[in-house]
């Protein structure tokens, strides 16, 4: 009984065994093939056969990153970014790593985000400081957004002074609101009467007024003397 046991054990291991080095066959046959295509241009069947790959073993970072391949060379540069993105996650590689945000940076480039295409391209440096294409390839996406964030000032001041030119009543209508404003913020001031102050009250008004003014200056006075002192794909 005991012996039976153990040859179905074998047998299930055997089994499991032949099953995954079929399996990882199957895998290596889709990819080769799929090169094959890739390389023959032949784009749509090379993804067919990239993604029997990714059937058999979807953890596969080297079907992914083909499959990335492929689909950029059909223009499908959002399925592209996104098999790159999942084999990023997934591969430990450092070369294969810089494989993968080179040819990320490059999709960036392609659709004018040289923002992100920059931080691919830095990424893919980490893992390859020796790249020589990527470094490259960085220097022009450095260049290429320096140019678009000058190209978008210069319109936004362009923008700016045609505003001005479309309303040239716009400054002076600013400068009435504020006047408006600061009238608003004085005091009111008091109504006029008819009967007019005599002249011995405007005398002691403003003898009183004189004598606070030279109060409120000898006060200043006593402070005073106090206070005194910011080739584009790779292929595995």
């Amino acid at each position: 009984m005991y012996i039976s046991s153990c040859k179905y054990i074998l047998s299930a291991i055997l089994l499991i065994f032949t099953i995954n080095v079929a399996a990882q066959k199957a895998e290596r046959d889709y990819i080769r093939k799929g090169n094959r295509l890739f390389n023959d241009s032949t784009f749509v069947e090379a993804e067919v056969n990239y993604r029997k790959a990714l059937e058999v073993n979807p953890k596969s970072t080297v079907s992914m990153y083909n499959l990335g391949n492929t689909l950029s060379q059909q223009q499908k540069f959002k399925e592209a970014m996104e098999q790159y993105v999942a084999a990023s996650n997934i591969e430990k590689d450092k070369a294969k790593q810089a494989h993968i945000y080179h040819n990320m940076g490059v999709i960036f480039q392609a659709a004018k985000d040289y923002a992100k295409a920059v931080e691919a391209y830095k990424m893919s440096l980490r893992n390859n400081p020796a790249d020589h294409e990527t470094r490259y390839n960085l220097a022009l996406a450095q260049k290429l957004l320096k140019d678009q964030q000058q190209q978008q000032d210069q319109n936004q001041d362009k923008d700016q002074k045609q505003d001005k030119k479309d309303d040239p009543n716009k400054d002076k209508q600013n400068e009435q609101q504020k006047d408006n404003k600061q009238e608003e913020q004085q005091p009111p001031k008091p109504e006029k009467k008819d009967n007019q102050m005599s002249k011995e009250n405007a005398e002691q008004l403003l003898n009183s007024v004189m004598q606070d003014e030279k109060d409120t200056q000898d006060k200043v006075k006593k402070q005073q003397r106090v206070i005194q002192g910011g080739r584009l794909e790779k292929d595995w």
